[in-house]
């Protein structure tokens, strides 16, 4: 381990690499790197202290370099124990930036790197999940009086976000970047669909095609996943608690039916819920030998893999396959529950993670625009923030489209015309 005062990574010396990693993530992030030329001229960010607690990966390096070119002062830790890239830490550390994370972290240096970036006195927060915001309210209460505002990233984050507001536990305003058009559809949808499956591959090698794959939650994530699992060959069977996601995956064409039912069935399980023990140790139980068990959701809560090591032998085969013995019986849970796409691949694409951080960047721009105007609760961006951000991408495609006429818009816009 490398440790300073302003970074701990595990090797500096992987620098280098890092950085020809960022610079390949950074030709695939045109809209962001717009975004990052305008922040360079204008600098609306200037003296502003943005404590950041996301996955340390070569995309979340552009964010952190658009930031700083807009003239912000960036301290970032990571948000999973499992998701850093370690050349990307080195490298950013040898930019000079203060960061704060490693592949396979401790629990105990997990919540040691979230202090150092607490330590720094954020005037804004960009997390990933929560955690961050939830150890500033909890422990850290005499901060909040010099923090303007905060960007929340995924859908488990935003859930706790809006428990805290329901509970007036919420002491400053959060952008739900999350709830943006240009993030939920192509990070949660397409991002999370291929980068699931990237990581499932990556530590089994699983044939998909003729398996049968058990989706357990059908969200925007669980959407991708089934879709990027039938476009493999494999019969898809959705789990789900909400009756109107459970019709819509029955009319995609996929089976659904409770967990229970569908353990005896599957080859590979998927949670995507952003949930608490979706697959239990009576589910696993029922599983047939050699059955693969994964997770997608931001925590490693949604297997529980508490009692399934209680109750089993295990080792690890692969670098990201660890196999219990339950029952006479082989199951297999890759990337130990936690994010497979982050844990065992390297994340979303990076085409997908420019339009996520477009909207952490614009984000971090409005929070200081509208500083002491925004209500305390949790937020959207106005959609013309994120109509622009979608404008970015369709330049960075070379994408034209149409415009509506002025006679269009009357139309549209009237309601005397009829039949």
């Amino acid at each position: 381990m490398h440790e300073t005062n302003n970074y701990c990574v595990k090797d500096i010396n992987l620098a280098n690499q890092g950085d020809m990693n960022i610079e390949y993530a950074e030709k695939q992030m045109e809209a962001l790197l717009k975004i990052r030329q305008r922040f360079e001229k204008e600098k609306p960010l200037k003296g502003i202290r943005i404590g950041m607690a996301l996955h340390l990966t070569k995309e979340t390096a552009a964010l952190v370099k658009t930031l700083k070119a807009g003239g912000a002062d960036v301290a970032i830790c990571s948000c999973n124990p499992l998701s850093t890239q370690d050349d990307v830490a080195a490298a950013l550390a040898k930019q000079g930036f203060m960061v704060y994370g490693y592949k396979g972290e401790t629990t105990e240096d997990y919540y040691k790197f979230i202090k150092k970036v607490i330590e720094f006195k954020p005037n804004i927060t960009i997390d990933d999940g929560c955690d961050l915001v939830s150890e500033i309210h909890k422990n850290h209460k005499e901060l909040i009086k010099d923090i303007i505002g905060g960007c929340e990233e995924t859908t488990t984050g935003v859930i706790r976000l809006r428990a805290m507001e329901k509970d007036n536990a919420l002491k400053y305003p959060i952008i739900a970047v999350n709830d943006n058009k240009t993030k939920h559809l192509v990070d949660n949808y397409y991002g999370t669909g291929q980068s699931t499956m990237d990581g499932i591959l990556r530590a089994s090698n699983l044939l998909i095609a003729g398996s049968t794959v058990v989706v357990a939650g059908y969200g925007d994530c669980g959407k991708g996943f089934a879709l990027r699992s039938k476009g493999l060959g494999a019969k898809v069977i959705v789990t789900e608690v909400n009756p109107f996601e459970a019709m819509k995956a029955a009319f995609d064409g996929f089976g659904v039916m409770p967990m229970k039912e569908a353990a005896l069935l599957g080859d590979l399980f998927v949670t995507l819920t952003g949930d608490i023990n979706v697959i239990t140790l009576e589910h696993m139980k029922l599983m047939k030998d050699g059955a693969i068990v994964a997770n997608s959701g931001h925590f490693d809560v949604e297997i529980d893999l508490k009692s399934l090591k209680k109750a089993a032998k295990s080792r690890r085969i692969r670098p990201f396959l660890d196999e219990y013995m339950l029952d006479g019986k082989r199951i297999y849970v890759a990337g130990e529950g936690r994010l497979v796409n982050l844990a065992a691949a390297e994340g979303h694409p990076s085409t997908v993670m420019s339009l996520s951080f477009c909207g952490q960047s614009l984000a971090v721009e409005y929070l200081i625009k509208n500083k002491r105007k925004l209500p305390i609760k949790v937020i959207t961006l106005p959609k013309e923030i994120d109509e622009k951000i979608s404008w970015l991408q369709l330049e960075a495609m070379n994408i034209k489209i149409d415009k509506l006429t002025e006679e269009q818009k009357k139309y549209l816009e009237s309601w005397e015309e009829g039949t």
